[in-house]
């Protein structure tokens, strides 16, 4: 069996990965300190997929080395994933068996004995806020419910390290933060925590250190609130309303930077004084004013363009 460096809980270098002569991955590196939370960020088709695939040995790469939890991948990724939890992006909780017994299967994988599974389950529930639906069918849980479910299942071998895909696509704003409590304690009781996400906000709460990929490259890394302070202006001014292009354009100078979406202008600026004095007298635009973001960082970083 070939141990790899287990300084890191993940550690990735020199990844590369092509389908059908497209390169999907272009030599990325990246590593993850134990106890962390990590982001993966990137628009689609950037090669986020990918990489989680190839990091739990699920795809072999062209090239590169994967070390998980101090196991070579993929050659040893089978003893690497008995101390990893998985939540996929979709959930696939068995409809035939109640909310326990989707437990009680998941673990049967780990080999764990019946009756160990079944002294961890009140605590899972209780950590996913499913207290009392041990008997619950799955059809009768709301997407929030079954979101947690996904979790829970995902901590029944208690693994050292989560991968998280997309954990709260498609949830409420109060699953949302519920979800957002649970992976926080999580860390803060010593786990590493692998997050992809599209909400931008999510990951400049919950993540220690990310990393954006745009068409299989590393376009940069580091801590959101570095991100956020090496690549964009402290303060944004977004302007909307009628013909608001012609007028930004004829005040760009209000800004250190201009951007035009749509029916929307992004002024980036240093000291937007100025520029909330000239909005003051313009009935017929509406403005928000705010503190830059790592929606901000990754739409200058990747574009604006749509992306299937």
């Amino acid at each position: 069996m070939t141990i790899a460096n287990t300084a890191d809980a993940l550690s990735v270098t020199g990844l590369r990965k092509s389908y059908d002569g497209n390169e999907v991955l272009a030599g990325i590196d990246f590593s993850v300190p134990p106890g962390t939370c990590f982001g993966l960020l990137g628009p689609n088709g950037a090669g986020k997929t990918t990489t989680l695939r190839c990091c739990l040995g699920l795809t072999a790469p062209d090239a590169g080395t994967i070390s998980l939890g101090g196991h070579a991948v993929p050659a040893d990724a089978g003893v690497a994933r008995e101390r990893v939890g998985v939540v996929p992006q979709f959930d696939n909780l068995d409809p035939d068996f109640t909310v326990s017994e989707n437990l009680m299967v998941y673990g049967r994988y780990f080999a764990i004995k019946d009756d160990e599974i079944r002294a961890r389950i009140p605590g899972l529930l209780d950590f996913a806020g499913l207290k009392g639906k041990e008997k619950a069918r799955i059809q009768t849980l709301s997407g929030g419910m079954k979101r947690r479910l996904t979790l829970a299942r995902a901590l029944v071998n208690d693994p050292d390290i989560v991968f998280l895909d997309e954990p709260t696509t498609g949830l409420d704003p109060q699953a949302r933060h519920l979800i957002w409590d649970r992976l926080k304690h999580l860390t803060a009781h010593g786990k590493t925590l692998i997050l992809t996400t599209h909400f931008m906000d999510e990951a400049e709460r919950l993540c220690d250190r990310l990393i954006i990929l745009d068409h299989g490259h590393r376009v940069t890394e580091g801590h959101p609130r570095e991100l956020i302070a090496e690549h964009i202006e402290p303060q944004v001014v977004e302007v909307f309303g009628e013909d608001v292009a012609s007028w930004a354009r004829s005040r760009n100078s209000l800004g250190e930077r201009l951007e035009i979406a749509g029916e929307t202008a992004f002024f980036y600026c240093r000291d937007a004084a100025p520029l909330l004095a000239a909005l003051a007298g313009e009935a017929s635009l509406r403005y928000l004013h705010r503190a830059a973001s790592l929606e901000d960082v990754f739409i200058k970083l990747t574009g604006r363009e749509l992306r299937d």
